[in-house]
């Protein structure tokens, strides 16, 4: 049976790659995210295998969020699957040298944003009593590392709020699970260092990253168990990553 999956930061990364594997299943499809150039490209590539309705907006802005939901077309109406995939860091500057406009950005978009489309949409899932709120999160939200800062915060966040939805959710059919990432070769670097092609593939060099494609199947596989399974939280690295030694800084001998 189709089901009404929505994915907000649809236009790239892991948000594409989430559409493409729904759109092989036949699930019908809400893509949302801020540029509709690209969304509008994705939707062209996926006619045919099924139906998308795209929604361009900006999900740090409450009222466009709730504008979006209740502009939604009956047959998109009652949504099965959210995943929160929109999101971003930028920059990696120690605390004291950051941007505050950067944290603005990122506290607006991965803990705000996350929120608002989780609130817009949840209550129709508890109504119907079934759905699933899939948040994506990341390595950085457990794990620090030196200018991961707020970024990292915000990530921290998205598990913590997941955990306590499903506290809030219990005795319904609704579920709720954090994806955690770890280094995925996507736009994500791109978008961290402003467009700075050279410094992004300094990331990834010599190693073998996830793909955007490795964490859509997850998405995918997470949203297709069987009703009564909740998968809570889900941590994924490449096999190139892992936890390095806890750090010490050493005064220089004489």
């Amino acid at each position: 049976m189709a089901r009404t999956v929505v994915i907000t930061g649809a236009s790239a990364g892991f948000g594409a790659a989430c559409a493409r594997l729904f759109a092989e299943q036949g699930d019908r499809l809400v893509l949302a995210a801020r540029r509709s150039g690209p969304l509008q490209v994705l939707e062209k590539e996926l006619a045919g295998k099924t139906e998308v309705h795209c929604l361009t907006l900006d999900v740090r802005s409450r009222r466009a969020v709730q504008e979006g939901v209740e502009s939604l077309p009956a047959q998109f109406r009652e949504v099965d699957v959210l995943v929160n995939n929109a999101g971003l860091a930028l920059g990696l500057e120690p605390a004291h040298e950051t941007s505050l406009d950067d944290w603005d950005a990122m506290i607006d978009t991965n803990i705000k944003g996350l929120t608002y489309c989780t609130r817009f949409f949840l209550p129709g899932m508890v109504a119907r009593n079934r759905g699933h709120v899939i948040n994506i999160g990341s390595t950085a939200g457990a794990w620090p590392y030196p200018g991961g800062n707020v970024y990292g915060g915000t990530k921290a966040f998205v598990e913590q709020f997941t955990r306590n939805l499903r506290a809030d959710l219990l005795g319904t059919r609704v579920r709720a699970t954090c994806l955690a990432p770890g280094m995925a070769e996507t736009d994500f670097s791109l978008v961290r260092f402003k467009g700075d092609a050279a410094a992004a593939a300094k990331v990834y060099a010599g190693a073998e990253a996830l793909t955007a494609e490795d964490i859509a199947g997850i998405v995918v596989w997470i949203a297709g168990l069987p009703s009564h399974v909740n998968v809570n939280t889900l941590e994924v690295m490449s096999i190139d990553q892992a936890w390095g030694p806890l750090a010490v800084h050493r005064k220089k001998q004489d």
